[in-house]
C-alpha cells in the first residue's frame, strides 16, 4: 500500500481517532441535564418511535426502551462516552467499533425520516466497518501497546 505523509495503519489510527472524536462531540453537545432529570432524549426519541412507518421499530421501542426511560438515557449518553474513549485510546477497540456501528445502525432505522441523521449515521457505520475489517488498533492504541486484540 502506497501512501503519502502516514503508513496506512497509522492513516486507519487517525481514521478511527477521528470517529472516537465524532463519538466524543456527540456526548458533549447532549444537554445532560435534560436527558437525566427530564427525559427529554428518550421523550423525543418515543415520539419518533411512536410515528416510525415500520411497526417493528414502535413494537421494540415500547418493550426494550418505555419502560425504563431513566435507565436508557444513561445507556445512551454514557454508551457514546465509551465508544468515543474507546475509540481515541484505542482501548478495547475491537468492543468500541461493533457497538459504535450497531448504536449507529439502531440510529439510522429509528430516524429513518431524517435525512441529514441517516447520512451522520452511515458515514459513522462506514468508518466502523472499515476501521473494524482494517484492524486499526494496530499503532497508535493502548490495544497495541498492551498487546492485546491484536
Amino acid at each position: 500500500m502506497q501512501t503519502i505523509w502516514l503508513s496506512g495503519a497509522e492513516w486507519l489510527a487517525v481514521l478511527r481517532t477521528g470517529l472516537g472524536l465524532w463519538w466524543l462531540e456527540s456526548w458533549r453537545h447532549k444537554d445532560k441535564k435534560g436527558w437525566f432529570e427530564r427525559g427529554t432524549g428518550i421523550a423525543w426519541a418515543a415520539d419518533v418511535a411512536g410515528r416510525h412507518r415500520w411497526s417493528f421499530v414502535t413494537r421494540g421501542f415500547a418493550t426494550v426502551v418505555e419502560p425504563r426511560p431513566r435507565l436508557m438515557a444513561y445507556v445512551v449518553v454514557y454508551a457514546e462516552l465509551a465508544l468515543g474513549l474507546g475509540l481515541v485510546l484505542g482501548f478495547l477497540t475491537p468492543v468500541a467499533l461493533v457497538g459504535g456501528l450497531l448504536l449507529n445502525l439502531l440510529y439510522l432505522v429509528l430516524m429513518i425520516h431524517d435525512w441529514a441523521e441517516q447520512g451522520q449515521n452511515a458515514m459513522m457505520a462506514l468508518v466502523s466497518g472499515v476501521a473494524f475489517f482494517a484492524v486499526s488498533w494496530q499503532t497508535w492504541s493502548l490495544d497495541s501497546a498492551l498487546g492485546i486484540l491484536l
